[in-house]
């Protein structure tokens, strides 16, 4: 199955971002992760739409948006306007879930849904035809270089059955290694972030073609 790389700007240098994500995207990554955070729904606060927007015009990528954020519905005209590619909202903070992805959809953007480690895949059965991608966090969300937890390649595995043949991405985010990367893949997740393993790699070019099978 071919993946795609994510590599999260969460671990990037912020003192040289646009050079970071330079690397990553001569190196042959897909899309470029963007963790916002805003100090309630998590407890970190990272960057918003003007930052987006400032990076929007020196790359190509496919700029793909999580928000871990509280009411996203307020911030998803930003977030378009700026140049998200992808907004991923969190189930655990959009109530009116159905609501909010075919608002997103309605922009021209392609709409997912993040859960946490506890919540329940079956929060997403009646929505399953009004998103493009799922977002199974493999850590608590909040804070870069957490460990994977191994119960999420189940939690992979059973949300790869629930979607059947729907055009649905699995991506996994939180502690993904080279060394974690197949048992992930197997179970089904076809959209991989990578954070520490790529930017706080020795060669964060080399860390991309590894993850991407190239080397």
């Amino acid at each position: 199955m071919s993946i795609k790389l994510s590599p999260s700007i969460l671990a990037a240098d912020y003192g040289a971002l646009r050079e970071s994500i330079k690397t990553v995207e001569d190196a042959g990554t897909d899309y470029l992760h963007i963790d916002v955070m805003d100090g309630g729904f998590v407890p970190n606060i990272t960057v918003g739409p003007p930052v987006i927007s400032c990076l929007r015009g020196d790359s190509g990528l496919v700029f793909d948006c999580h928000l871990m954020i509280n009411d996203p519905d307020r911030h998803i005209d930003a977030f378009a306007g700026a140049g998200a590619d992808i907004i991923t909202v969190h189930a655990e903070a959009a109530p009116h879930l159905q609501r909010t992805l075919s608002y997103i959809r309605s922009l021209g953007k392609r709409a997912g849904v993040a859960l946490n480690p506890a919540t329940d895949i079956g929060c997403l059965k009646y929505v399953l035809d009004d998103l493009d991608m799922i977002l199974i966090m493999t850590v608590n969300p909040g804070f870069g270089g957490q460990k994977f937890i191994p119960a999420m390649v189940g939690k992979v595995r059973d949300t790869k059955a629930m979607i059947g043949d729907r055009p649905i991405d699995i991506q996994v985010d939180g502690g993904v290694t080279l060394d974690n990367l197949k048992a992930i893949t197997d179970a089904g997740a076809n959209v991989i972030v990578a954070g520490s393993a790529v930017f706080r790699a020795g060669d964060p070019a080399l860390a991309v073609r590894r993850f991407k099978g190239l080397v």
